[in-house]
């Protein structure tokens, strides 16, 4: 077993929501993770919920419509902290997608003279920091980028990695996603090959193997909710809780 770290701490959003990143917040988070790629997030609802996020002293990582270049900019011209990038396909392919969210020379990132830059022009030295504190992480989810994992993380383009574990066991010819041994395999691989590269990795682990494997494996990040999931799990509870309440008194009030 590998030593033991405190990886920080994330929720996951499908939806807009300021009570959500507000409860977040209170609730001892640090990190936003928004779902643009499947969930109901528009141009607009990241220029709201961008500085939120920012303003709660959060982090914010969007998961991008897609491998793209329009995607990525634009959510880090609105603020993101960072990107996750869905459906990598192979070293050559994270080349070409994470040089958009990073400026020349090192990557093809377009300037915007919006909120980034304080509505000003900006100088080499801001170029520094967007590329040095805005983070870009190739997304592994295919077999193909599974199997180049090591390669992606020697891209300078690329600040580390978020896995798709779901999508990763389709493609792996597993079937649906079960956090099976064969499947936290896979995730003790890329969590290594991160650590070997010294990358951070982040990991949606929504069960308690995947929640142990993300301490044990030293994760950055540990997604640990999602915003549907506990939406039902406390509407599933008080309804379970008041059906006991009422057969302990046979059905009646």
């Amino acid at each position: 077993m590998t030593e033991s770290t405190t990886p920080r701490h994330a929720v996951w959003l499908s939806e807009p929501s300021s009570a959500a990143v507000e409860m977040a917040a209170l609730a001892g988070y640090d990190t936003v993770v928004l779902d643009v790629e499947h969930g109901t997030f528009d141009l607009a609802a990241l220029d709201w919920m961008l500085p939120l996020i920012r303003a709660q002293r959060l982090t914010s990582i969007v998961k991008v419509l897609g491998p793209e270049r329009g995607p990525i900019q634009q959510a880090l011209d609105l603020g993101a902290s960072a990107v996750a990038i869905p459906h990598v396909e192979s070293v050559e392919h994270a080349a070409e997608v994470s040089a958009f969210a990073k400026f020349p020379p090192l990557g093809l990132r377009s300037f915007a003279g919006g909120r980034t830059s304080r509505y000003r022009g900006f100088t080499d030295d801001w170029v520094t920091e967007q590329d040095t504190t805005t983070r870009c992480y190739p997304m592994i989810e295919d077999a193909s980028a599974f199997a180049e994992i090591e390669g992606i993380l020697e891209l300078p383009t690329v600040d580390g990695v978020f896995i798709g574990p779901s999508d990763l066991s389709l493609l792996r010819g597993r079937g649906a996603y079960g956090v099976t041994a064969a499947d936290l395999d896979d995730l003790r691989v890329i969590a290594r090959a991160a650590r070997a590269a010294g990358k951070p990795w982040i990991l949606p682990a929504w069960s308690d193997a995947e929640k142990r494997l993300a301490v044990e494996e030293g994760a950055h990040t540990m997604v640990g909710v999602m915003q549907y999931g506990a939406m039902l799990g406390g509407f599933t509870a008080a309804l379970e809780t008041m059906r006991a309440i009422e057969n302990e008194h046979g059905g009646h009030r």
